[in-house]
């Protein structure tokens, strides 16, 4: 471990020119703007480490927000990849291949549902999650066609598609898209009032996210979760929790739900359900309300397929075998411990549960980008959110020394 805080040679150079510099260049040129990352080009990694091009090593404090759970090439996931790409990779769904039933299967009997309607992306999710929960307001509650309401919260990220960026709160992700769908109502986030004025007649779902991600690592009231589920289900509506960022273990638990000990109604997942190496994502939910899905109602050529199925199977293995959850539970709590106790004078708070940690930097300090940068400097890769925290999420693999090399790092970032 004494090597960490080396971050190893210094740039490589063709043409007077690093390979760093000469890549970014190539990304600028060719590239949409529409990412701002940190000047690192990555080309390797290996459970929670990560190198560059020019053969220094980071640890990775990211996990691609959360889709690295089980840590970079966990080899369980990679060979059941290799395995399946000399089998069969795609089918689409206009025929049946052999991965999906037990992909299924597994993810069903896990979580405690009894149907899943798999997808790609968590985007996706969200989008397959509004149409599951319009239809059956139509269908099973009986709501006035394109009647149906759907109450959501400030601050939320659920994806980028037109419809997801139409209820967000954040001007940045909507700016230039509209015209948005309607349908939409936005309520303060840990408000339990705010929801019970929110619901009318035609609303057929409230969908939240359990801990906010990218709006902070926001933790909401301690029983917003349990009395929001308990309140929808009074007044027939469904409780829709988007845990395709806090779900699969990240937060301590196998979903953040779980805290409170509560079942949504729906419920999105992805990101880690893929291992980091293949987008999978699912919508998981009783009969009452996937079964308002007929032939041809919606669909994806890619969801399910066999290569997908094959490593999202063993990604969730991992995760249960491994017990990853218990892991990022102790750990989680350790390292907040920590963080709070180096007493910062420019750390307003943290935030988090298990290993989803956000570092909130004081308005008088700046903005948390050039504290990222200078722990990138230093061996730590990790990512500002809503400008003002630092987000602490590395793949749920993790050891307490490499937990415990890190703190060293940023102490010294957040003292400076």
């Amino acid at each position: 471990m004494n090597n960490q805080s080396n971050p190893g040679p210094g740039p490589s150079r063709v043409g007077g020119m690093s390979r760093t510099q000469q890549i970014l260049d190539e990304v600028e040129r060719y590239s949409a703007h529409n990412y701002h990352p940190l000047p690192v080009v990555l080309e390797r990694g290996e459970g929670v480490w990560v190198h560059d091009v020019e053969g220094r090593r980071y640890l990775d404090m990211l996990a691609a927000y959360s889709a690295l759970n089980q840590g970079h090439g966990h080899p369980a996931i990679l060979g059941a990849a290799r395995e399946q790409l000399d089998r069969i990779t795609l089918t689409s769904r206009a025929f049946h291949n052999d991965r999906m039933g037990p992909f299924l299967k597994l993810l069903c009997e896990s979580s405690g549902y009894p149907m899943a309607l798999p997808m790609n992306t968590g985007a996706e999710a969200v989008a397959t999650a509004i149409k599951t929960v319009r239809k059956w307001g139509y269908t099973v509650k009986g709501v006035p066609e394109d009647a149906a309401e759907i109450i959501v919260c400030e601050n939320n990220f659920a994806g980028r598609t037109t419809t997801i960026v139409g209820f967000s709160s954040e001007p940045r992700y909507r700016e230039g898209f509209g015209p948005f769908a309607p349908g939409f109502r936005i309520i303060p986030y840990g408000d339990l009032e705010a929801l019970e004025r929110a619901i009318t007649p035609h609303t057929v779902g409230f969908l939240v996210e359990p801990i906010q991600g990218e709006g902070g690592v926001v933790v909401p009231p301690d029983g917003y979760l349990r009395e929001s589920a308990a309140l929808c289900r009074s007044r027939g509506i469904a409780f829709m929790a988007d845990e395709i960022q806090t779900g699969l273990g990240r937060t301590g638990r196998l979903f953040c739900c779980d805290w409170e000990e509560v079942r949504p109604d729906i419920l999105m997942v992805g990101k880690a359900l893929g291992g980091g190496v293949y987008p999978v994502s699912a919508v998981l939910a009783d009969r009452e309300y996937l079964d308002v899905f007929r032939p041809g109602d919606h669909g994806s050529t890619f969801g399910g397929n066999p290569l997908g199925a094959a490593v999202a199977e063993a990604s969730l293995r991992v995760i249960l075998e491994e017990d990853l959850p218990e892991r990022s539970a102790t750990l989680g709590s350790w390292f907040m411990d920590r963080l709070r106790e180096l007493d910062s004078p420019h750390v307003q708070e943290v935030r988090g549960r298990g290993l989803m940690i956000g570092v909130v930097i004081r308005p008088e300090s700046g903005l948390a980008r050039p504290f990222c940068e200078a722990l990138m400097e230093r061996g730590i890769l990790a990512k500002e959110t809503q400008e003002q925290v630092i987000r602490f999420a590395p793949p749920l693999v993790i050891r307490q020394e490499e937990l415990e090399w890190a703190l060293g790092p940023i102490a010294e970032v957040l003292d400076a």
